[in-house]
């Protein structure tokens, strides 16, 4: 067992980690305390107190600030007031924005649109199970029928000359343009590749299912709905590029997720698509689930690979790419959900039939969370290339009535638009050339009167909040642009604009990983395109 398990599974047994059991612990596995509490001093998930009989988690950050959730944690406190017991903590994104504002009760998503409503809920158990609308996916080649799933597997591993099947599986994954559906968007047939070339071995498969960012849940409902897709895409990543063990890493919020998961993985063993030897092929391969201790930068695949190696999950610097040196430094695959369940369809269907499925030019199907100022939230299979404003129809329009704004088209990481780009389709290249991003695959809508001052400071927040502090440009930068952007909303007065272009190129051009690059993306682009809200904006050198 890796001792971040063995961690989690001492704070299950006794609620939380304290100094006597850690000692135990450590004498136990043989490692130092030390080890125990740099890993525990990282991650949000283990807690050195014991927890309160209900614990409340509400969700301060973009979908659920659009949704009126600002105070939402002091509003529940006062609903609580003679319950005894409860503790109430504001906290990062919890992956359900379609309920924003979103929290927990003791693990149990729920909405907070009725602080005093959920309140009285905690002295009747807690808030009923809530699940995301089932859904009929048009790209499950399946159909929703488990037991016909893993026969695109069986085609394969049956297949006359296996190894020539493969290199055409290959080629059919680059024909059809798919590319990796976390956010990095790296052509999903040529990492195929790369990893199947790499003679090392043992290799690894690894599913990235930490997706973090306010706004993004498309994953969550993937893995909860169509977990054999995913399992299957595994599988055969896993024959394809030659390894035989595979990590799901899921955050671990997911708690019916990883349900599905579990459930699905248990089936496949049984059905012998899971083993030594899967369904007599002589092909060995086996999936277990990881689930993550906690923070943002663990979707950053590097950070990730830290993890499973039961250290602090702070990026690496590349090259060398995860591709060559991954996993306890051997050839890693490693895609997100969407990815690894696209490549099942794929692999049934063809690269041809994918690409047919797209509009306005653009190839595949794409699974968009929608949040923010619509009235029916919620996740949405789409043809790529479908404009932003044919989206925002489908989650039933701007909420309220309202007039659109603008939008983040790609989650908090993406730069904003104003409503005049509503037109953009939703595709790599349009929204780059609108000067945005497909990012995460999460459209957070804003209605006209929302101000952008705030809601750019909320997600500066969150990426300040999240940096896993390693490199000082990402942990200081952050934290300098939150105190000028916190003053001058305080204060009124304009902001220092040639200092948050001299954090903007310094962030960019010095920072390890991703989450650096995007810090002052929200900020950045409400100034280019609602100048007049920004105080201060356009006085530096861009003036």
């Amino acid at each position: 067992m890796s001792l971040i398990h063995e961690l989690e599974a001492l704070q299950a047994e006794r609620g939380h980690l304290d100094s006597e059991s850690l000692r135990e612990l450590a004498g136990r596995i043989g490692e130092p305390l030390y080890r125990l509490q740099e890993i525990i001093s990282f991650y949000p998930h283990f807690r050195l107190d014991p927890p309160a009989p209900v614990e409340v988690h509400v969700c301060r950050d973009m979908s659920c600030h659009l949704a009126g959730g600002d105070g939402l944690a002091g509003r529940f406190e006062d609903a609580c007031k003679g319950i005894d017991g409860v503790k109430v903590t504001e906290t990062s994104c919890l992956g359900c924005c379609e309920l924003a504002p979103a929290v927990r009760v003791n693990g149990l998503p729920a909405s907070g649109r009725n602080p005093e409503a959920l309140a009285a809920s905690v002295t009747a158990g807690g808030p009923p199970e809530w699940r995301a609308p089932l859904r009929a996916w048009r790209a499950d080649p399946y159909g929703g029928d488990r037991e016909a799933a893993y026969s695109t597997l069986r085609r394969y591993l049956e297949a006359p000359e296996r190894n020539a099947a493969l290199d055409g599986l290959i080629v059919e994954l680059e024909n059809s343009g798919l590319r990796g559906m976390g956010g990095a968007g790296f052509p999903t047939g040529l990492k195929w590749k790369i990893v199947r070339g790499e003679a090392s071995t043992p290799k690894y498969v690894v599913c990235n299912a930490d997706e973090s960012e306010p706004g993004t849940f498309k994953d969550r409902v993937i893995l909860e709905q169509l977990p054999y897709l995913v399992i299957e895409g595994m599988i055969l990543g896993g024959l394809t590029v030659g390894a035989e063990r595979g990590i799901i890493y899921l955050r671990h919020e997911y708690e019916l997720a990883r349900e599905a998961l579990e459930l699905e993985i248990a089936y496949a063993r049984g059905a012998g698509w899971l083993g030594d030897d899967i369904n007599g092929s002589g092909f060995k391969f086996d999936i277990e689930v990881f689930v993550s201790p906690g923070g943002y930068i663990l979707g950053e695949e590097t950070a990730l690979l830290e993890a499973l190696e039961d250290r602090r999950g702070e990026p690496r610097n590349k090259p060398p790419f995860p591709g060559a040196k991954g996993l306890f430094g051997q050839p890693t695959l490693i895609n997100n959900v969407e990815t690894f369940a696209w490549a099942t369809c794929i692999a049934a269907r063809g690269a041809e039939w994918w690409k047919a499925q797209g509009v306005n030019g653009c190839a595949g199907l794409k699974a968009i969370a929608v949040s923010g100022h619509v009235e029916h939230p919620g996740v949405f299979e789409i043809p790529m290339g479908t404009t932003v404003a044919e989206l925002i129809e489908l989650a039933g329009g701007v909420s309220e009535g309202r007039e659109l704004k603008g939008f983040a088209p790609g989650g908090a990481s993406s730069h904003f638009l104003p409503a005049e780009f509503a037109g953009t389709p939703l595709d790599f290249k349009a929204l780059d050339e609108a000067g945005s991003m497909l990012g995460s695959g999460a459209l957070v809508v804003v209605a006209e009167g929302t101000p952008m001052l705030p809601l750019a400071a909320n997600v500066v927040r969150f990426f300040r909040n999240e940096s896993c502090g390693k490199c000082v440009p990402c942990r200081d930068g952050g934290q300098k642009a939150v105190m000028l952007l916190e003053r001058a909303i305080a204060d009124g007065t304009p902001l220092d604009w040639k200092a948050i272009e001299a954090l903007e190129s310094l962030l960019v051009e010095t920072s390890i990983c991703g989450l650096g690059f995007v810090v002052l993306n929200p900020l950045v682009s409400a100034a280019r395109h609602w100048p007049e809200e920004i105080p201060g904006a356009g006085e530096g050198e861009r003036s």
